[in-house]
């Protein structure tokens, strides 16, 4: 019983997830094809909650990223079943004459019942460097439409320390969090936020072909709920 309360409770949030698993990034990647494999899980005191997603991005414009992707869910290790399917779009509003880089980053997502409505997020992506240390800082707000409910505007952010050691390691640390509506903060002791540490790196693999990757240990809380989560992304770029 108490595996199908946290079920109940945990499910209803996967929509939008995904940003709070791996950070947002702004590049100028004109004309760049990615196939782009991500993976997070959440282990709970009785429930292990996965979510594997492919996607297919591309390089609009210097300034325009796209991508559309897939996500399927799995609960205790059995099998994947499709939950939903994103369109993400990212637009880089200034592209160094600052001492930081801006872009707007809007994602619209569609669940695999297309009764269940659909969700949108959107916010300001923030990045910068001082020496060969890349910081970031993203706030985004999300809302879920239903078409039997009505929820509020929520408010999450997220932020990412990454030193340029070597191309192929970059360690760093990465943070998330959700802190409920976005006029109306909930309690502290309400709210989840996840910190730990993260690597990065690539790998070029052919003419004009790369390999990037990524990985990091969470700790803090997920839903409300205290877990660790691990989190992996794999980008083939040609």
């Amino acid at each position: 019983m108490k595996k199908l309360v946290l079920l109940a409770a945990i499910l209803p949030q996967f929509a939008l997830a995904d940003t709070g698993y791996y950070l947002v990034s702004t590049y100028d990647v004109e004309g760049q094809t990615s196939i782009d494999y991500k993976y997070w899980n959440a282990h709970y005191a009785a429930l292990t909650v996965a979510a594997p997603e492919i996607g297919v991005g591309y390089g609009v414009t210097s300034r325009w990223y796209t991508e559309l992707y897939a996500t399927a869910v799995k609960i205790n290790g059995g099998g994947s079943k499709w939950h939903e399917t994103a369109w993400q779009n990212d637009f880089m509003l200034t592209q160094g004459q600052y001492d930081f880089d801006l872009a707007l980053h809007t994602k619209i997502e569609r669940p695999r019942t297309s009764s269940e409505g659909y969700g949108v997020e959107f916010g300001p992506v923030l990045q910068t460097e001082i020496g060969r240390t890349q910081l970031n800082f993203n706030v985004f707000f999300q809302r879920d439409y239903r078409t039997d409910e009505s929820n509020p505007l929520q408010l999450t952010y997220q932020w990412q320390v990454k030193h340029r050691w070597k191309s192929w390691f970059q360690p760093g640390l990465q943070g998330f969090g959700e802190v409920g509506k976005w006029d109306s903060p909930l309690p502290r002791d309400q709210q989840s936020h996840r910190i730990g540490p993260a690597f990065f790196g690539s790998r070029d693999v052919g003419a004009k072909q790369e390999l990037k990757y990524e990985a990091a240990y969470l700790f803090g809380k997920n839903s409300d709920r205290p877990a660790k989560s691990f989190t992996m992304r794999v980008q083939y770029i040609f």
